[in-house]
């Protein structure tokens, strides 16, 4: 009987132990702070090559932080953008390929992420995070509060939200709803330099109200620099620049946005949470632009250096994107990768990260290997379907686009009977030497990967909609 009590004490204490251990672990697993820019260009950063504008925050954090110099968005806009990365799912795959579906004649509506779909969200809600969300969803029905970020599983939501032509219910004051729509809280531009600003007192509120014990994931989806941000209090020395004024505002918006950025994680110190915080900052799309010189123009700050277009291209400018990952004593500051990444890759990534099976739907690579100096699988290619809307039917290419990644080569195609256009980005990352004629094998691997590698979507036919007669009164971008 000695002998058997021993086993069993001996048992009881290695039980222990391991609870214990794996306890001590749980406690060790990492917070994870999102950053999300809104229509930022890869070269509006100093630490991406931009001269002019200032950004010292994200200077300092990229000389602190791992830079991707071959990391690409979703898409080239907003909504199916976001829509790869909260759900892992490649912009050939998931239901939304742009800002708005077709739905019959002369009906063009946005759409959203159902209710169902599994998102960061639900992830980091069955791994025991608590959560919070913060900023432009962008991917709801506003009718359907199933469909907003607090019913993604969410802890804490404080999204926009607006009124789309067939609204029900009037969404008009800007603001931030408080867990779907329990409160609005009203944007006061008298109170706050900017939308960011605004955005990053919900995030210290957040951080201020959280379960100690649970380690946590923040999602700042800022609003900044896009180019309906909306009116700023003041454009700091940028006002005494002779610009145009929508040029002070860019860089202001940026500027700001940096700012932002510094104090949220100047307050994550203070509460002596870096230690054990993974920070990662990128854009949804490439940098917005005004048509026939109206608007912020691309060339007056070289807002994507030498890349090829902007939002709503699928060449270089509108798609890649900068991504800087800060991890203390994990990774090495001031690193630079040229791994070919992106959005999918998140949620595998932060599924290794946080010990969690990445869900089956992901069409994504964990880049977490990277991140500790290991062997890094590749993709064989990246592949991006988007479908404009609305006025742009009148375009050439009646909206629709595609494009391949696939080592150094490049395949770009606009409208479904257009020729494929070839570039080799070692060489030419400016895409301006189309070497399609010279490399016809590589032409129809690219063509089989639009043909084959995709989920049709009735919202979103492939070849896209040719609705040229459409008003530019009924949607906007």
């Amino acid at each position: 009987m000695k002998i058997h009590t021993s086993f069993l004490l001996l048992g009881i204490i290695f039980n222990c132990f391991i609870f214990f251990s794996c306890e001590k672990q749980n406690q060790k697993r990492p917070n994870i702070v999102f950053l999300l820019a809104d229509d930022l260009g890869y070269n509006e950063i100093g630490a991406y090559g931009q001269k002019i504008i200032k950004t010292p925050n994200l200077d300092k954090l990229a000389k602190q932080s791992i830079r991707f110099t071959d990391f690409y968005a979703g898409n080239s806009v907003c909504a199916p953008s976001r829509a790869v990365l909260l759900t892992g799912v490649s912009s050939a795959n998931v239901p939304i390929r742009g800002n708005a579906g077709y739905f019959g004649r002369d009906d063009w509506s946005p759409t959203w992420l159902e209710s169902d779909t599994f998102t960061l969200g639900e992830l980091f809600k069955s791994a025991g995070y608590q959560s919070a969300f913060i900023g432009k969803w962008h991917l709801d029905n506003p009718d359907d509060i199933s469909t907003w970020a607090f019913s993604h599983s969410f802890d804490f939501a404080a999204q926009e939200q607006w009124t789309h032509r067939k609204s029900k219910r009037n969404f008009s004051k800007s603001g931030l709803w408080l867990n779907g729509d329990q409160k609005h809280f009203p944007y006061d531009f008298n109170k706050h330099e900017c939308k960011d600003a605004f955005y990053t007192n919900f995030a210290i509120d957040f951080l201020d109200n959280k379960e100690s014990d649970k380690p946590f994931f923040l999602f700042m989806s800022y609003r900044a620099p896009h180019s309906f941000e909306g009116p700023i209090r003041d454009t700091l020395e940028y006002v005494n620049q002779d610009w145009p004024k929508v040029e002070q505002a860019q860089a202001a918006k940026i500027t700001l946005q940096d700012k932002q950025v510094g104090r949220l994680l100047d307050y994550l110190e203070s509460i002596g949470e870096m230690d054990n915080t993974i920070v990662m900052y990128t854009s949804d799309n490439g940098a917005h632009f005004g048509a026939d010189g109206k608007g912020h123009q691309l060339e007056f700050f070289d807002s994507n250096g030498n890349l090829k277009g902007g939002k709503r291209d699928l060449y270089e400018g509108g798609v890649r994107v900068p991504l800087l990952v800060y991890w203390r004593n994990k990774i090495t500051a001031g690193s630079v990768t040229d791994h070919i990444s992106a959005f999918q890759d998140l949620m595998p990534t932060f599924s290794e990260i946080i010990g969690v099976d990445k869900p089956e739907q992901t069409d994504g690579i964990s880049f977490l290997p990277l991140l500790q100096g290991k062997v890094q699988e590749k993709h064989e290619y990246l592949n991006w379907e988007f479908q404009l809307s609305g006025w742009f039917q009148a375009l050439p290419d009646g909206g629709f686009r595609q494009s391949v990644r696939m080592g150094k080569w490049k395949g770009v195609r606009y409208g479904i009977d257009s020729r494929i256009e070839l570039y080799d980005l070692s060489d030419d990352e400016s895409e301006t030497n189309d070497l399609s004629k010279k490399h016809p094998e590589i032409i129809a691997r690219i063509n089989k990967i639009f043909k084959t590698s995709r989920n049709e979507t009735a919202a979103f036919p492939y070849g896209g909609v040719k609705q040229n007669h459409i008003s530019m009164d009924l949607y906007k971008d």
